[in-house]
C-alpha cells in the first residue's frame, strides 16, 4: 500500500468566517493556524498548501484571560540610542490597528518559511463586523461549538 500524497490540483480550498467577539485569543489563534495549514483535512500533505481561507471579524472584541491585557508587553527598538519602546496588549487592542493582535498570534504559530508566508496570505482580519469577501460565500465557523472553553462572556 502506498502513502497518499496530495497534488496542488487536488486541494479544495474553502472560505470560513470566524466571529472573534468574546473568543479567547490563544485558543482561536491555534484553530486558525491549524486550518490555514490544512492539518484538519484527511488529505494533509506537509509540502503542499492544503489550508483554507479564514476571515476573522470583530478582532477588537477578542478576549484575553488572566492579566494579559495589562501585563503582556511587546518591545521594539527604533534604532537610536535608548530607543527601546514597549506597548501592552491592551494598548494595541484599544489602538488604531487591533487586528494586528490576531495576526501576530497566528503568525507565531505558523512556520517561518516560504510556505508559511503563503499560508498567512490566506488570513484576512478585520476590526469591525464588515468584510469585503461576501462573494466567496464563506461558511461560519463557530468557535464555541468546537470547545466550550473557547468563548468567555464575562
Amino acid at each position: 500500500m502506498k502513502t497518499y500524497s496530495a497534488k496542488p490540483a487536488d486541494v479544495e480550498k474553502k472560505w470560513f468566517v470566524i466571529d472573534a467577539e468574546d473568543v479567547v485569543l490563544g485558543r482561536m489563534a491555534s484553530q486558525i493556524a491549524l486550518r490555514l495549514r490544512g492539518k484538519h483535512k484527511p488529505m494533509f500533505t506537509p509540502n503542499i498548501d492544503c489550508g483554507d481561507n479564514i476571515i476573522v471579524i470583530n478582532a477588537e472584541k477578542v478576549k484575553l484571560t488572566g492579566r494579559k491585557r495589562t501585563d503582556e508587553k511587546f518591545y521594539w527598538h527604533t534604532g537610536h540610542p535608548g530607543g527601546i519602546k514597549e506597548r501592552t496588549l491592551g494598548q494595541i487592542l484599544d489602538g488604531k490597528y487591533p487586528e494586528r493582535v490576531i495576526i501576530k498570534a497566528v503568525e507565531r504559530m505558523i512556520s517561518r518559511s516560504p510556505m508559511g508566508r503563503q499560508q498567512m496570505k490566506k488570513l484576512h482580519v478585520y476590526a469591525g463586523a464588515d468584510h469585503p469577501h461576501g462573494a466567496q460565500n464563506p461558511e461560519v465557523l463557530d468557535m464555541e461549538a468546537l470547545n466550550s472553553k473557547n468563548k468567555r462572556s464575562a
